[in-house]
């Protein structure tokens, strides 16, 4: 619907309690885009008033879900051929725990959500798991920083693990995080939504509710809806929403499980998109919780990576409390801390070379011994994070500029493309070599480089003009003439197929 409809058809129909409270959230969500107070107000008066004419589509309680229509999508628990099925008691729990799966079972039933069964092929139990918040740094007895997570309390789940071990596996693939991230880069305007206990919207066959019963000291329960614990449940959720906005995907939202990111080139077009979405959710009966969501933002977080009109950056909240970490003392320390400074590799140049005195610590019958040089490796990698450039999405009109390189034992590469004169890294990437390609001569070692990075890059840059840089200028006759090394045959016919 255009924003002049908006502003022409929206009655204000909310009650004076939801009126307030949306009238304040919507405000103090604006004021990150930075308006002016005037431009404010009647911007959000417009957001309000986009939210009001689809009322239905927020949530405020598990009560305001209705639920998908199972013509839509319903869940299914398949179970292998000859399977058995598996009866297990229930666990004990103590008073404080026993309050926690009372106050969920009574929410649940009162949300329609569970029912009382008594008989079931089926039983699993009830487990209590702590709710931990994100990684802090606190010093011990000895003042000395150690990191931990918080526990802010505990949450009901029902283990599920023998049941999944019998169930049929539903292989449907989440989007590649990288790809969904380029394509929400380079926006003024986002609104990012949440649905409201996503899972809790889907509802199971008839046939195989009793397959989730559970017991606990009040007794025993089946769900209505799909709930948390099942191996297929992230599967048949994506499915869910992928059919929903199929339409919608790529040109206007990006859908990862229950995060709804709507993007615009306007403010305008972005309100329009933001309206088209919020009438598809309440068309299908999908809930967003409106306590998460953001509106008309400049930036905002998906998935650990800042987006903006920029480009692509790290989360500097987790860059922070990575930097707050104490020395590794343990094999397991080296393996959380690389596995956190992996996870923004992209960012970092020739990350396996700087990394590699860490991940040695991590082989087998190995000595652990944080030496100084480990120490500067773990300090430069700290130090990438913290000067880690903004990346941007690749524009697929202009050609792509490969630049490679190798060292004694790791090559890296570098995929970005030049736009008005200036070059835009898109991609790092680095891979340190085997013991075998340790060996190679620097010609070989030049050419594993610019491999590594074809094939890294191939998904973007198949169809496209490249361009390869190297230090290196034997490469350049290293197509004149037949390739006799038998180790550089898959090499050759990795150049030759994207040509």
């Amino acid at each position: 619907m255009a924003v002049s409809s908006i502003k022409n058809s929206i009655e204000s129909s909310f009650e004076q309690t939801n009126s307030i409270e949306l009238g304040l959230n919507a405000r103090s969500k604006l004021k990150e885009i930075g308006l002016s107070s005037r431009r404010l107000k009647s911007t959000s008066n417009l957001c309000l008033r986009a939210s009001g004419k689809y009322r239905k589509a927020i949530g405020y309680t598990l009560d305001d879900i209705k639920g998908i229509s199972p013509d839509l999508c319903i869940h299914r628990i398949h179970l292998e051929d000859e399977s058995k099925s598996s009866i297990e008691p229930q666990r004990r729990l103590n008073p404080n725990l026993k309050e926690v799966v009372k106050k969920e079972i009574l929410k649940l039933l009162d949300a329609g959500i569970i029912y009382p069964i008594s008989d079931s092929t089926w039983i699993s139990p009830v487990h209590c798991v702590p709710k931990k918040g994100g990684i802090t740094v606190i010093k011990n007895d000895k003042e000395e920083l150690i990191p931990t997570r918080t526990i802010v309390g505990h949450r009901m789940c029902i283990d599920y693990r023998k049941l999944n071990s019998a169930s049929r596996k539903d292989h449907f693939p989440l989007p590649f995080i990288d790809q969904m991230l380029e394509r929400l880069a380079n926006h003024p305007f986002y609104c990012f939504l949440d649905g409201y206990s996503g899972f809790f919207q889907i509802p199971i066959h008839p046939n195989d509710q009793e397959k989730t019963t559970f017991t606990c000291p009040y007794g025993t329960f089946a769900y209505r809806r799909m709930p948390f614990g099942l191996c297929n449940a992230p599967a048949t959720f994506q499915r869910c929403m992928t059919s929903i906005f199929s339409d919608l995907i790529e040109e206007m939202v990006e859908v990862f499980m229950d995060d709804f990111s709507v993007y615009g080139a306007s403010f305008s077009s972005c309100l329009s998109n933001l309206c088209r979405v919020l009438q598809r959710c309440e068309e299908t009966n999908l809930v967003l919780n409106w306590e998460k969501c953001h509106f008309m933002v400049r930036e905002g977080i998906v998935l650990g990576h800042k987006i903006s009109e920029k480009g692509i950056e790290l989360d500097r909240a987790k860059v922070d409390v990575m930097l707050q970490l104490p020395v590794p003392k343990t094999v397991k320390d080296i393996r959380s801390f690389l596995g956190h400074a992996g996870f923004y590799r992209r960012f970092i140049k020739d990350f396996s070379k700087i990394a590699r005195p860490l991940t040695r610590l991590l082989c087998k019958e190995t000595d652990f011994e944080f030496d100084e040089e480990c120490h500067k490796s773990w300090t430069l990698l700290k130090d990438a994070l913290v000067s880690a450039p903004i990346v941007q999405a690749p524009n697929w009109d202009h050609p792509f500029e490969i630049m490679c390189d190798a060292s004694d034992y790791a090559v890296g590469a570098v995929l970005g493309q030049k736009i008005d004169k200036k070059l835009n890294v898109i991609y790092y990437a680095s891979k340190t070599m085997d013991d075998a390609q340790c060996k190679y001569a620097t010609t070989e070692k030049e050419l594993l480089a610019i491999v590594f990075a074809f094939e890294k890059f191939r998904s973007y840059i198949v169809g496209s003009k490249v361009i390869v840089h190297t230090d290196h200028a034997a490469l350049r006759h290293i197509f004149a003439k037949k390739i006799q090394s038998q180790d550089f045959s898959d090499g050759s016919f990795c150049f030759k197929s994207l040509i």
